[in-house]
């Protein structure tokens, strides 16, 4: 901290991002925003943090401006301390909409497409025999309501 206070607020920054499985994908552009420095600034703290093996830096696209920053597992993790050498590589993404080419139309964008229904207010009935309750049954009237389609006569 005291070397470079810049890198150890980016890996701060980093680590209450990382989700569960120890990476961060972000431009640079992003996380000098997030961190209210310049894009050089966030270059330098990104060297300091790979070259004292606090993160790997793993470049996505030819420029090397968008990077996964993998947070190294032995100095912070998500999950329980006997997992922690099964690092998964999976990340949290960033993305800034000044970084997006066809940001003035994202408020625009047609909805994605999703599966049809078969009616019209038609909702999810769960089948078969489950599982039993993890550590009691249910108390009386205190039921979950589970989804179900209302019956037309």
């Amino acid at each position: 901290m005291d070397e470079n206070p810049s890198a150890a607020r980016l890996m701060n920054l980093l680590v209450a991002r990382m989700g569960d499985h120890n990476a961060v994908v972000a431009s640079q552009k992003t996380l000098g925003e997030m961190m209210g420095k310049s894009r050089d600034t966030v270059k330098r703290a990104v060297a300091t943090l790979r070259d004292k093996n606090w993160i790997e830096v793993r470049q996505i696209g030819d420029r090397g401006t968008v990077c996964a920053y993998i947070i190294n597992d032995r100095i912070a993790w998500t999950g329980k301390r006997d997992g922690i050498r099964y690092s998964l590589f999976s990340a949290r993404v960033i993305v800034s909409d000044e970084e997006q080419p066809d940001r003035a139309m994202l408020d625009f964008q047609e909805p994605l497409r999703q599966l049809p229904s078969l009616f019209s207010g038609e909702r999810q009935l769960p089948s078969g025999d489950g599982l039993p309750p993890v550590s009691q049954p249910f108390f009386n009237g205190m039921e979950p309501d589970l989804p179900s389609t209302q019956a037309e006569d």
